[in-house]
């Protein structure tokens, strides 16, 4: 996948009556598989015919079809997920059979559609790249040093005072690391070099 992933803001849900049968997809952020499962879990209602899903998280992802014919649900959920430009979701889409068969590319638009619109309707924001550096400042230059850098978006996840300075870990997102590297070189005059922990 290239250009801009999104994640959720917040769950949501879209439900459709497609021939007498009634889907339901079910959408929320995660940053887990267990996450993913513990939703899953959450949502699923055991009454239900079907409770297909798909989640997709960076490079893990995870689909299932809950009984209907293979490749017919849990893959055109994935695929709805992948599709919208989406990462760090999971998609429950629950079915209550109505009587009259789908067949496989019935089911395939079904889960798929009902999923995507889901996603479509939801509110999204996009993924930023982060990373991490490490350095050494004076004590002198480390309360200018965080105000500057909270101004960059970086935020000081560990600070370890030794005998000759503070050694500070931050987290950025990836697009401010060359002006945090000039930051730190103008304030330290070029004695404090920020290096990459990622």
């Amino acid at each position: 996948m290239s250009g801009t992933l999104f994640t959720l803001v917040q769950r949501c849900r879209h439900q459709e009556e497609i021939k007498k049968s009634r889907f339901l997809a079910q959408a929320a952020p995660v940053s887990s598989g267990e996450q993913a499962l513990a939703f899953l879990r959450e949502v699923s209602d055991p009454a239900a015919t079907h409770n297909c899903w798909a989640y997709c998280i960076g490079q893990d992802y995870r689909f299932n079809d809950d009984g209907e014919p293979g490749g017919t649900a849990g893959r055109p959920i994935l695929q709805a997920i992948e599709g919208q430009q989406m990462d760090g979701v999971v998609v429950v889409v629950t079915r209550w059979y109505g009587g009259i068969k789908l067949g496989a590319g019935g089911l395939v638009r079904a889960y798929g559609g009902t999923a995507a619109e889901c996603l479509r309707q939801a509110d999204r924001v996009p993924i930023v790249a982060m990373a991490r550096l490490g350095l050494h400042c004076e004590f002198a230059e480390l309360a200018l040093l965080k105000a500057r850098l909270k101004e960059l978006q970086a935020e000081v996840e560990q600070e370890d005072f030794a005998a000759d300075g503070v050694e500070l870990q931050l987290r950025l997102p990836d697009h401010r690391v060359d002006e945090v590297h000039a930051l730190i070189a103008d304030i330290s005059r070029g004695r404090s070099v920020a290096r990459r922990l990622d």
